[in-house]
């Protein structure tokens, strides 16, 4: 079976598992664009009207940089729609920095939580206001009541979460219930730039992208980048992510045949 053949019967059978699972798999998903992601995805693209974790590791969790710029890249089609609500526990989010990875900066609204607890009521708040089509919270941890608080909020007027898991003042990570209310689970550090053909300097953000739980779909792992300042014109449906790699393809450099054992 070729390659495209086995990528679109894929992408078929996560269809049919969403049906199964009650969703709407022409109009409740967000594709990327990308084959290799989209069929490991339950309707073959990002489950909308519901919220999605984003985690990262080591010193990284202070920051959560390379999973708030990956949040954002996934919710800038969405902002088109409505308004997107940021809600953190620092005031640090750098709008023209979201501006350069292509999410509209005339639609974020920003909200500094003085707590954990009011971190997710303000998300949860925000999930179901009118008008309102994405919400991002930086939250250290949260329990499967509160994720089910989430999911509720989700589903009142549809709107999307992306929870980036982070640790604003560092510390020890807070132990939590097992198991999450979140419809995908993605797991995200940073990735080495390529500069274009023929250019010097830094290429385009990449990230190591990681599926590492997803209910009604499947696990995979690749290699990201943002695909430039997103086109806000009418019409234009590109996804800000770009495939770069499938993390199971990578090769190892071959050995040099000249090699003597010393």
């Amino acid at each position: 079976m070729s390659g495209s053949r086995s990528r679109e019967l894929a992408a078929l059978k996560a269809k049919v598992a969403a049906l199964e699972a009650g969703g709407r798999a022409d109009s409740d998903s967000l594709p990327f664009g990308a084959a290799e992601i989209d069929s490991c995805l339950p309707g073959a693209g990002l489950p909308l009207a519901r919220w999605h974790e984003l985690v990262c590791d080591g010193m990284e969790t202070e920051t959560a940089a390379a999973p708030a710029a990956v949040a954002a890249l996934m919710a800038a089609p969405l902002a088109r729609r409505g308004e997107a609500v940021w809600v953190t526990r620092r005031d640090d989010l750098w709008a023209p920095g979201l501006a350069g990875l292509g999410f509209p900066p005339e639609r974020l609204i920003q909200v500094c939580a003085r707590d954990e607890a009011e971190a997710l009521a303000v998300m949860e708040d925000a999930l179901a206001t009118v008008g309102v089509a994405a919400v991002m919270g930086e939250v250290e941890a949260v329990d499967l009541t509160a994720g089910r608080r989430l999911q509720l909020a989700c589903e009142k007027l549809g709107a999307t979460g992306f929870l980036i898991r982070r640790r604003p003042y560092g510390g020890q990570a807070r132990r939590e219930a097992s198991g999450s209310a979140a419809a995908t689970r993605w797991r995200v550090a940073s990735a080495p730039s390529e500069p274009a053909s023929g250019e010097f300097g830094l290429g385009a953000p990449r990230f190591r992208l990681a599926l590492e739980r997803c209910r009604g779909g499947r696990t995979g792992a690749w290699i990201v980048e943002a695909a430039g300042a997103y086109c806000m014109e009418a019409g234009d449906v590109a996804h800000p992510l770009r495939l770069v790699a499938d993390l199971g393809d990578l090769g190892v450099a071959p050995a040099q045949s000249d090699r003597r054992a010393a």
